[in-house]
């Protein structure tokens, strides 16, 4: 069932219990869990976070807590599957699902007690029609009990009447025949497709918002939910465009309180900022060269795992005018009189090779007077550190680093 009033539904039920909170190891997954654990700390709720990774993983854990918890929140897992099917759990536990994965489950969709979806309904959900996938059968075998037992009818009556008792059964299994058909059919339709749906972090944001209680800190975090989503094109650029808009109104509204503020010229202050970049990867952290080399938009578009592709890029370079000296040293060092201008020259060069979409909306982050950061150079630093392959280091080692690294002060 769809939650329609995340507040009234969702937190104001699970702030009085404690809640176990299941997340998966992506960065919008992270992104969500920060913002819910900032609201949990302001209102002081109690609950055990645990990172899940795959489906028997999942299972392992609902049955290691199902006894301590009546109150289940699924981030970014949890939707595509029928839940109640894989774990088999005690009628008055509930499960909260905030997931970005589609197609929803039937099952999930259409269960009232035990299953809350917390995902926006206006999204291209597409979902069958209750009718066309569910189906309560009679017994079709309910109606002639009996009709043999009285011998006191005539045999031609009752053979009469027994023949048009099996004329309606032969008509209700052919109907039933065509309704699993046409099920089948509006299934496959409905599942042949996997696709992402809208961010969780913004999900969560709009809850902190709902309730009045949304900051600058969780303003950031739905901003990397979904630019998570872009850099790993699990969303289409109409969809990003649309979303980016959204936060863009939410970034002027924080922007516009934080201007009356006596702290915002101080060195912890936190200032978002929309602007248009270039879609090249750490290229402010890295050198240009690098940053061109390992971006996938730009070492797709000219090919550069072939020796045609190398040539390419030389020619992209010349064509630029930057000295390669210049391009191979670190962005930082380069001679400021390059740097001014340096998106006019890679957009103006990117468009005569094919590169027509190198400059992207994003957003970016400055604390005080410290360096400035994209939004999509953080999610691959977090994504970095998720996906680290070091022996020492297990799963749940890497999704804590992660989730640290999104807090503004560490310990």
């Amino acid at each position: 069932m769809f939650v329609s009033d995340l507040r009234k539904e969702f937190y104001e039920v699970i702030a009085t219990q404690r809640v176990l909170l299941i997340v998966a190891p992506d960065v919008d997954a992270l992104c969500a869990c920060k913002i819910l654990q900032a609201l949990f700390q302001c209102d002081h709720v109690q609950y055990t976070l645990v990172p899940v990774s795959g489906w028997q993983e999942l299972e392992t854990i609902f049955l290691e807590h199902k006894e301590q918890f009546r109150l289940f929140v699924l981030i970014n897992c949890g939707a595509n599957v029928d839940l109640l099917e894989t774990l088999q759990p005690q009628e008055e536990t509930i499960f909260y699902i905030c997931d970005t994965h589609r197609p929803i489950d039937v099952v999930n969709v259409y269960n009232d007690s035990q299953i809350k979806l917390l995902i926006k309904q206006d999204d291209d959900l597409e979902i069958p029609n209750y009718d066309d996938i569910f189906r309560d059968d009679e017994d079709e075998d309910g109606e002639d009990s009996g009709n043999d037992s009285d011998g006191s009818e005539p045999s031609g009556k009752r053979r009469r009447f027994d023949e048009g008792a099996v004329e309606r059964r032969i008509e209700k299994r052919r109907e039933r025949r065509e309704w699993e058909a046409r099920r089948r059919e509006i299934l496959f339709d409905y599942e042949q497709y996997e696709y992402h749906g809208t961010s969780s972090a913004m999900m969560m944001f709009e809850l902190a918002w709902i309730m009045s209680k949304d900051s600058n800190d969780m303003l950031w975090w739905s901003i990397i939910g979904l630019t998570d989503q872009w850099v790993q094109d699990k969303i289409t650029q109409m969809k990003y465009v649309t979303d980016v808009g959204t936060l863009q109104r939410h970034v002027s509204r924080h922007n516009h309180r934080n201007e009356d503020e006596e702290n915002s010229l101080s060195i912890d202050c936190m200032r978002i900022a929309f602007e248009y970049d270039l879609r090249l990867s750490l290229y402010q952290h890295w050198s240009l060269y690098e940053s061109i080399c390992n971006s996938c938009y730009t070492s797709a578009s000219l090919k550069l795992w072939s020796v045609q592709g190398q040539k390419k890029l030389q020619e992209f370079l010349a064509d630029m005018g930057l000295p390669l000296k210049q391009v191979k040293q670190k962005f930082h060092s380069m001679d400021v009189s390059l740097k001014e201008n340096l998106r006019e020259m890679i957009e103006e060069s990117a468009n005569k090779f094919g590169m027509k979409d190198v400059r992207v909306q994003t957003f970016s982050v400055q604390f005080g007077f410290k360096n400035k950061f994209l939004a999509n150079d953080i999610v691959l630093a977090v994504m970095s550190l998720l996906e680290n392959t070091e022996r020492d280091e297990n799963g749940t080692d890497n999704f804590i680093k992660a989730l640290d690294s999104l807090s503004r002060y560490l310990n």
